[in-house]
């Protein structure tokens, strides 16, 4: 990659700074501003529907809508929850988080509406997954536009291999202890507003993404055939479990390139599958 040989080396040794919190970089702001709340949550595991959260943290930002730049830190919360059942063995191995940690602890879910519903939009790395614990219990975010710094920013155009989280700060010369909420949240703004893009910040363009209607690209009228499912699935269609098809989210700009590509391995030149409009507010919903 590109980027990291720009980042300075002593006798051949990549040094990394640990990553700090946010800060204010403008004192008065000369145009529209935007109110951005970044949010990671630690959970029992990956099952949207019987997993819990046992830790989760909010930092509500405002930015000068133009440049990127932060104004100033509007709110921020964090609080640890004690699940139905025991955390897992390998949870509190990848997070730290044990038993004793989270006893008697609970999120109160009225002080985080209180900071969502003046928020423009909520971020998360890997959105799908942090939205559907989210919306169990707050009853503001699932009319919010989600963004999503897997989806929204583009890591591989900027000339990066992994969209992974832990390796993009990596890349950017900077490192955090990962799996503890408040810093994955501090490590993905820094990573949002890092210096090496001068104006042209992540952050502009998950701004601008956020908003956009994104398409579900749906391979219905699928004569099963094993070479072309393998093909769909190397280029990124995934399999739902529900309702027992092959889909992709894609946006409005590359919606006709994926109808020619499926009429051409698929359908036998002429596209037959279906599309469903995701609008804004709807993005990343389970």
């Amino acid at each position: 990659m590109a980027f990291i040989k720009t980042l300075k080396k002593v006798n051949g040794l990549i040094t990394l700074n640990q990553c700090k919190p946010p800060f204010p970089e403008l004192l008065i702001s000369n145009g529209e501003n935007i109110k951005i709340t970044f949010l990671d949550t630690e959970t029992t595991g990956t099952n949207r529907l019987n997993d819990e959260i046992i830790e989760i943290a909010i930092k509500e930002i405002e930015f000068e809508k133009d440049s990127g730049k932060i104004i100033k830190i509007t709110n921020q919360y964090e609080s640890f929850n004690e699940p139905s059942k025991e955390i897992d063995d390998k949870i509190t191995k990848l997070t730290g988080i044990e038993n004793k940690t989270v006893k008697n602890k609970l999120i109160d879910w009225n002080e985080i509406d209180s900071i969502l519903k003046n928020t423009d939009i909520i971020v998360a790395h890997n959105a799908k997954f942090d939205r559907a614990f989210v919306d169990r219990y707050s009853s503001i975010s699932p009319s919010k536009i989600w963004g999503c710094t897997i989806n929204d920013i583009d890591w591989f155009e900027k000339g990066f291999s992994s969209q992974k989280q832990e390796l993009l700060c990596y890349w950017h010369g900077f490192y955090f202890e990962a799996h503890r909420a408040m810093n994955d949240v501090d490590a993905l703004i820094q990573l949002l507003i890092h210096p090496h893009y001068g104006k042209y910040r992540p952050i502009l363009e998950l701004i601008k993404n956020a908003r956009k209607t994104r398409f579900k690209i749906l391979v219905s009228n699928f004569p099963y055939n094993e070479q072309k499912k393998d093909k769909i699935k190397g280029d990124g269609y995934k399999w739902s479990t529900v309702d027992k098809i092959w889909y992709k989210e894609v946006g409005e700009n590359n919606l006709i390139l994926e109808k020619k590509y499926l009429s051409s391995i698929i359908y036998n030149g002429k596209f037959n599958g279906h599309i469903e409009q995701i609008d804004p507010n709807r993005k990343y919903k389970s």
